[in-house]
């Protein structure tokens, strides 16, 4: 079990590295990312499995003395994430090899290493090695951003780096405080110290600051939606299942072992996941593009994910975990299908569009079927999940908090009426975009049926999901009593 908590990384960065080498032969490069990557979705669900039973195990790296030690550690809920985030990028790949979108030799080098850092974030049990995982992710995801080098993307790479650049200082600055309180940056060893100890509390206040930005948690969300809807529409279906997904878990384990005693917090949790809520539902009711639209989705649905922190119940947290592994899916669904609406019809641009239920029928079922499940209609997985959220709300007396819930939901509804109506229903313009060379048979087939079987797995997921929520509860004990995580990791 240790080399596969290493391998997951690992493995890809040898991956991106291979990958610059083989800068001239695209095929060449496809096929490593693809075994890369099934390698690495077989691993995390060993991961998984070696975890069920509520587990954590950890391997040191790097043959340092102890104290200095580069230490990673996994339970359930670190396999969980490596397992979903590793799906969703395979389909984010094949998607960009389908559309053409991964032409640039640089393109599979640094999705690797992009999902090298999301993986060390994921496993990594201290807090300098997760700073090394969020540099290693704003690197290669700048550059994504930014590879087709046009006027647009240039401008949002500099929003994009400057301000995760000034996050990763003031994360870097927490870090310090930390270690300068306490002598260590372990996970173990900054919790044992942080509930006696202000000036160590004032270091984990600051590097929340840095973690909220890179989740995308409002008031620092601005960031968000003004620079992902101009990567490329591939590229901002990988961003969304991996960059604020690293934010929220990192949150989750910080939360878990740090953070629940604090006085205040659970209060000020609940505060900023409601107005998170209704900050991005706003922003996406307002949109005009699908992407531009999602994106602000993402920001909202921050919300529902950061709730569970406030209230730290069982429900709670089993909830928010269910909800964040299939809202990974669902997101991710969503923004494939408007890249394949972009691809195959020229823009994603509402009023550029219409009718496609007409010309693209399965192209708008691959939209609606995770829509519906981001809205949370019954029976799709978005709907359990929302459903526990806000029952676990009601429980623990936040009726307001559970309530907001409800009517934000309200609210993604009528903006997802919004894009299958200007995108789907109705008529096209007399004045459309033009199109795009039409690609083949197999690879249009190939851009529709990736977000369309990933619908399907909502419906399907909202139905049997029994078994996803037992690993969710799994891993919500986990959260609830970190001593076995704690006792794995110390050093």
């Amino acid at each position: 079990m240790s080399s596969l908590a290493v391998a997951v990384f690992a493995g890809p960065l040898a991956a991106g590295a291979l990958g610059v080498l083989l800068h001239r032969h695209r095929a060449a490069q496809r096929a490593l990312s693809f075994g890369v990557l099934a390698a690495v979705i077989a691993a995390s669900v060993a991961l998984v499995a070696g975890t069920s039973d509520a587990s954590a195990f950890s391997v040191d790296i790097g043959g340092f003395p102890r104290g200095l030690a580069i230490v990673l550690g996994v339970d359930i809920l670190s396999a969980l994430m490596l397992t979903i985030g590793s799906v969703m990028t395979l389909l984010g790949v094949a998607f960009a090899a389908a559309s053409g979108e991964d032409a640039h030799p640089l393109f599979h080098p640094l999705v690797m290493f992009l999902w090298t850092g999301v993986a060390l974030a994921f496993v990594t049990a201290d807090l300098f090695n997760l700073f090394v995982a969020f540099e290693v992710m704003l690197i290669a995801s700048y550059v994504l951003l930014t590879l087709r080098g046009g006027r647009e993307q240039v401008r949002a790479g500099a929003i994009y780096v400057g301000t995760n650049l000034l996050a990763s200082t003031i994360f870097l600055i927490g870090v310090g405080l930390i270690y300068g309180a306490t002598g260590t940056v372990n996970f173990a060893g900054v919790a044992a110290a942080v509930a006696e100890d202000r000036a160590a509390l004032a270091g984990l206040t600051v590097l929340l600051v840095a973690v909220a930005a890179k989740a995308s948690i409002v008031p620092l969300h601005g960031w968000l939606p003004r620079t992902y809807v101009h990567a490329s529409p591939a590229v901002t279906a990988i961003f969304s299942a991996l960059l604020t997904k690293a934010g929220v878990y990192v949150l989750y384990r910080l939360t878990s072992t740090m953070l629940v005693d604090v006085d205040g917090f659970a209060t000020v949790a609940i505060a900023i996941a409601a107005v998170t809520m209704v900050v991005g539902v706003l922003g996406a009711v307002g949109g005009h593009g699908m992407r531009s639209i999602l994106t602000f989705h993402m920001v909202s649905q921050v919300g529902y994910l950061v709730l569970p922190l406030g209230l730290w119940t069982r429900a709670a947290i089993a909830a928010g975990i269910f909800y964040l592994l299939q809202y990974v899916a669902v997101k991710g669904a969503l923004l494939l299908t408007a890249a394949a609406v972009d691809r195959l019809e020229g823009s994603d641009e509402l009023a550029d569009l219409g009718g496609l239920m007409r010309s693209r029928f399965w192209l708008g079922i691959a939209f609606l079927l995770p829509a519906l499940a981001l809205a949370g209609i019954p029976p799709t997985s978005g709907f359990v999940g929302k459903f526990l959220l806000v029952r676990a709300a009601f429980e623990a007396g936040s009726f307001w908090a559970g309530a907001t819930a409800i009517a934000v939901s309200l609210l993604t509804l009528l903006s997802m009426i919004k894009i299958f109506n200007g995108a789907f229903w109705g008529e096209r313009p007399d004045v459309a975009p033009p199109t795009r060379p039409a690609p083949s048979m197999l690879r249009t087939r190939v851009m529709v049926g990736l977000p369309l079987a990933v619908g399907v797995a909502t419906i399907v997921l909202g139905i049997g999901a029994s078994g996803l929520l037992t690993l969710a509860g799994t891993a919500a004990d986990v959260l609830v009593d970190p001593t076995a995580y704690l006792t794995a990791v110390s050093r």
